[in-house]
Protein backbone atom coordinates (compact mmCIF):
# COMPACT_ATOMS: atom_id res chain seq x y z
CA UNK A 1 0.00 0.00 0.00
CA UNK A 2 2.70 2.51 1.01
CA UNK A 3 4.65 1.57 -2.08
CA UNK A 4 1.74 2.68 -4.29
CA UNK A 5 1.42 5.96 -2.41
CA UNK A 6 5.16 6.65 -2.75
CA UNK A 7 5.10 5.63 -6.42
CA UNK A 8 2.05 7.83 -7.04
CA UNK A 9 3.70 10.79 -5.31
CA UNK A 10 6.89 10.25 -7.29
CA UNK A 11 4.98 10.07 -10.57
CA UNK A 12 2.99 13.21 -9.67
CA UNK A 13 6.18 15.16 -8.90
CA UNK A 14 7.85 13.87 -12.09
CA UNK A 15 4.85 14.90 -14.20
CA UNK A 16 4.74 18.33 -12.55
CA UNK A 17 8.50 18.89 -13.06
CA UNK A 18 8.23 17.82 -16.71
CA UNK A 19 5.26 20.15 -17.26
CA UNK A 20 7.05 23.01 -15.50
CA UNK A 21 10.16 22.43 -17.61
CA UNK A 22 8.15 22.43 -20.83
CA UNK A 23 6.33 25.61 -19.83
CA UNK A 24 9.61 27.35 -18.92
CA UNK A 25 11.10 26.35 -22.28
CA UNK A 26 8.04 27.66 -24.12
CA UNK A 27 8.10 30.96 -22.21
CA UNK A 28 11.84 31.39 -22.75
CA UNK A 29 11.47 30.73 -26.46
CA UNK A 30 8.66 33.30 -26.48
CA UNK A 31 10.79 36.09 -25.10
CA UNK A 32 13.74 35.13 -27.31
CA UNK A 33 11.47 35.31 -30.34
CA UNK A 34 10.10 38.65 -29.15
CA UNK A 35 13.67 39.96 -28.84
CA UNK A 36 14.32 38.88 -32.44
CA UNK A 37 11.47 41.19 -33.46
CA UNK A 38 13.12 44.08 -31.61
CA UNK A 39 16.43 43.23 -33.23
CA UNK A 40 14.88 43.43 -36.69
CA UNK A 41 13.38 46.86 -36.02
CA UNK A 42 16.51 48.24 -34.33
CA UNK A 43 18.66 47.12 -37.28
CA UNK A 44 16.24 48.89 -39.60
CA UNK A 45 16.60 52.01 -37.47
CA UNK A 46 20.40 51.73 -37.45
CA UNK A 47 20.41 51.37 -41.23
CA UNK A 48 18.37 54.57 -41.64
CA UNK A 49 20.67 56.71 -39.51
CA UNK A 50 23.66 56.86 -41.93
CA UNK A 51 21.23 57.93 -44.68
CA UNK A 52 19.88 60.62 -42.40
CA UNK A 53 23.37 61.88 -41.61
CA UNK A 54 24.30 61.94 -45.32
CA UNK A 55 21.14 63.88 -46.13
CA UNK A 56 21.78 66.60 -43.55
CA UNK A 57 25.58 66.69 -43.91
CA UNK A 58 25.55 69.27 -46.72
CA UNK A 59 23.28 71.59 -44.79
CA UNK A 60 25.02 71.17 -41.45
CA UNK A 61 28.69 71.31 -42.36
CA UNK A 62 29.48 73.39 -39.27
CA UNK A 63 27.52 70.97 -37.04
CA UNK A 64 30.07 68.17 -37.47
CA UNK A 65 30.11 67.45 -33.71
CA UNK A 66 26.36 66.80 -33.68
CA UNK A 67 26.60 64.51 -36.70
CA UNK A 68 29.57 62.68 -35.21
CA UNK A 69 27.73 62.10 -31.92
CA UNK A 70 24.79 60.58 -33.81
CA UNK A 71 27.08 58.19 -35.70
CA UNK A 72 28.97 57.23 -32.52
CA UNK A 73 25.73 56.64 -30.62
CA UNK A 74 24.37 54.55 -33.49
CA UNK A 75 27.54 52.42 -33.55
CA UNK A 76 27.45 51.94 -29.77
CA UNK A 77 23.79 50.90 -29.92
CA UNK A 78 24.54 48.44 -32.74
CA UNK A 79 27.42 46.97 -30.72
CA UNK A 80 25.16 46.68 -27.66
CA UNK A 81 22.53 44.91 -29.77
CA UNK A 82 25.11 42.45 -31.09
CA UNK A 83 26.47 41.86 -27.58
CA UNK A 84 22.95 41.21 -26.30
CA UNK A 85 22.36 38.66 -29.01
CA UNK A 86 25.65 36.91 -28.18
CA UNK A 87 24.92 36.96 -24.44
CA UNK A 88 21.61 35.15 -25.00
CA UNK A 89 19.63 38.17 -23.83
CA UNK A 90 21.15 38.31 -20.35
CA UNK A 91 19.61 40.93 -18.10
CA UNK A 92 22.96 42.77 -17.98
CA UNK A 93 23.21 42.98 -21.77
CA UNK A 94 19.56 44.02 -22.03
CA UNK A 95 20.27 46.86 -19.56
CA UNK A 96 23.35 47.91 -21.57
CA UNK A 97 21.26 47.96 -24.75
CA UNK A 98 18.70 50.16 -23.00
CA UNK A 99 21.43 52.64 -22.02
CA UNK A 100 22.85 52.67 -25.56
CA UNK A 101 19.38 53.26 -26.99
CA UNK A 102 18.80 56.19 -24.61
CA UNK A 103 22.08 57.77 -25.74
CA UNK A 104 21.12 57.28 -29.39
CA UNK A 105 17.68 58.82 -28.82
CA UNK A 106 19.27 61.82 -27.10
CA UNK A 107 21.71 62.28 -30.00
CA UNK A 108 18.88 62.10 -32.52
CA UNK A 109 16.90 64.62 -30.47
CA UNK A 110 19.84 67.05 -30.60
CA UNK A 111 20.08 66.54 -34.35
CA UNK A 112 16.36 67.20 -34.70
CA UNK A 113 16.72 70.49 -32.82
CA UNK A 114 19.51 71.52 -35.23
CA UNK A 115 17.45 70.45 -38.27
CA UNK A 116 14.55 72.63 -37.08
CA UNK A 117 16.75 75.70 -37.66
CA UNK A 118 17.11 74.94 -41.40
CA UNK A 119 13.86 75.43 -43.35
CA UNK A 120 15.48 74.30 -46.61
CA UNK A 121 16.50 71.04 -45.00
CA UNK A 122 13.04 70.51 -43.51
CA UNK A 123 11.58 70.97 -47.02
CA UNK A 124 14.04 68.48 -48.57
CA UNK A 125 12.21 65.50 -50.08
CA UNK A 126 14.84 62.98 -48.94
CA UNK A 127 14.73 64.40 -45.43
CA UNK A 128 10.94 64.13 -45.34
CA UNK A 129 11.06 60.52 -46.54
CA UNK A 130 13.66 59.63 -43.90
CA UNK A 131 11.60 61.47 -41.30
CA UNK A 132 8.57 59.32 -42.12
CA UNK A 133 10.63 56.12 -42.14
CA UNK A 134 12.12 56.94 -38.73
CA UNK A 135 8.71 57.69 -37.24
CA UNK A 136 7.38 54.39 -38.60
CA UNK A 137 10.43 52.52 -37.30
CA UNK A 138 10.21 54.15 -33.87
CA UNK A 139 6.60 52.97 -33.63
CA UNK A 140 7.61 49.44 -34.65
CA UNK A 141 10.45 49.41 -32.11
CA UNK A 142 8.07 50.53 -29.38
CA UNK A 143 5.53 47.86 -30.29
CA UNK A 144 8.21 45.12 -30.49
CA UNK A 145 9.70 46.23 -27.17
CA UNK A 146 6.30 45.99 -25.51
CA UNK A 147 5.87 42.47 -26.91
CA UNK A 148 9.30 41.47 -25.62
CA UNK A 149 8.69 42.94 -22.17
CA UNK A 150 5.31 41.17 -21.97
CA UNK A 151 6.93 37.83 -22.90
CA UNK A 152 9.82 38.38 -20.47
CA UNK A 153 7.39 39.31 -17.68
CA UNK A 154 5.36 36.15 -18.31
CA UNK A 155 8.54 34.06 -18.11
CA UNK A 156 9.70 35.80 -14.93
CA UNK A 157 6.32 35.48 -13.23
CA UNK A 158 6.07 31.77 -14.00
CA UNK A 159 9.69 31.08 -13.00
CA UNK A 160 9.28 32.93 -9.70
CA UNK A 161 5.92 31.36 -8.79
CA UNK A 162 5.59 28.58 -6.26
CA UNK A 163 6.22 25.66 -6.72
CA UNK A 164 8.06 26.20 -10.03
CA UNK A 165 10.64 28.30 -8.23
CA UNK A 166 11.71 25.16 -6.36
CA UNK A 167 12.66 23.40 -9.60
CA UNK A 168 13.50 26.22 -12.02
CA UNK A 169 17.16 26.60 -11.02
CA UNK A 170 17.70 22.82 -11.09
CA UNK A 171 16.24 22.77 -14.60
CA UNK A 172 18.64 25.48 -15.81
CA UNK A 173 16.31 28.47 -15.49
CA UNK A 174 18.12 30.30 -12.72
CA UNK A 175 17.87 33.88 -14.04
CA UNK A 176 15.05 36.22 -14.82
CA UNK A 177 14.72 37.65 -18.30
CA UNK A 178 15.77 41.30 -18.36
CA UNK A 179 13.23 43.92 -19.31
CA UNK A 180 14.18 46.30 -22.09
CA UNK A 181 13.66 49.85 -20.93
CA UNK A 182 14.66 52.84 -22.98
CA UNK A 183 13.05 56.14 -23.59
CA UNK A 184 10.42 56.02 -26.28
CA UNK A 185 11.84 58.26 -28.88
CA UNK A 186 9.79 61.29 -29.67
CA UNK A 187 12.81 62.33 -31.70
CA UNK A 188 11.12 63.03 -34.99
CA UNK A 189 7.59 63.40 -33.84
CA UNK A 190 5.97 66.75 -34.16
CA UNK A 191 4.91 68.44 -30.94
CA UNK A 192 1.17 68.94 -30.64
CA UNK A 193 -0.05 72.28 -31.90
CA UNK A 194 -2.14 74.12 -29.35
CA UNK A 195 -4.27 77.12 -30.16
CA UNK A 196 -6.15 79.27 -27.68
CA UNK A 197 -8.36 81.06 -30.23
Amino acid sequence: MWAYIVLGAFISVAVFVAAAFNRLVALKNGYINAFAQIETQLKRRYDLIPNLVETVKGYLAHERETLQSVIEARNQALNALNATKKAANSSESIAALGVAERVLSESLSKLNVVVEAYPDLKANQNMNALHEELISTENRVSFARQGYNDAATDFNAYRQSFPQNLFAAMLGFNKDAGLLEFADSAVFQEPPKISFK
